[in-house]
């Protein structure tokens, strides 16, 4: 058995928990975040989008753009918002930050799905 082979039957029996600390001391160590090809994937999309006209916006969009240290948190927290989302959904959404959380709300709304998301230890941004 090659030394790969071996490391991924290690891994494998990794709790959710354990390969999450995996995750951050790996990101320590190297200076590397497994998120950043996709949130430069996503900024240039986002880049390519024609600027608003200069009216005041009405309707708002929460962007969840990271996890945070506290995942399970942030995912109970999504669940919550989005009512429609099961677990693997929720978890999904919030491993593939950036994400939309919840689009086309009001002001007030968007700053309170905000509000919860940061309690709950994510990083937010409201366009």
């Amino acid at each position: 058995m090659s030394k790969l082979e071996k490391l991924v039957d290690e891994l494998s029996t990794l709790t959710v928990l354990e390969a999450a600390d995996l995750s951050k001391l790996l990101e320590e160590k190297w200076g590397v975040s497994a998120a950043a090809p996709v949130a430069v994937a996503a900024a240039g999309g986002a880049a390519a989008a024609p600027a608003e006209a200069a009216e005041e916006q009405t309707e708002f969009t929460v962007i969840l753009t990271a996890g945070g240290d506290k995942k399970i948190n942030v995912i109970k927290e999504v669940r919550s918002i989005r009512p429609d989302l099961g677990l693997k959904e929720a978890k999904d959404l919030v491993e593939g930050a950036p994400q939309n959380v919840k689009e086309n709300v009001s002001k007030q709304e968007a700053e309170d799905v905000a509000k919860k998301l940061t309690e709950a230890g994510a990083s937010v941004t409201i366009k």
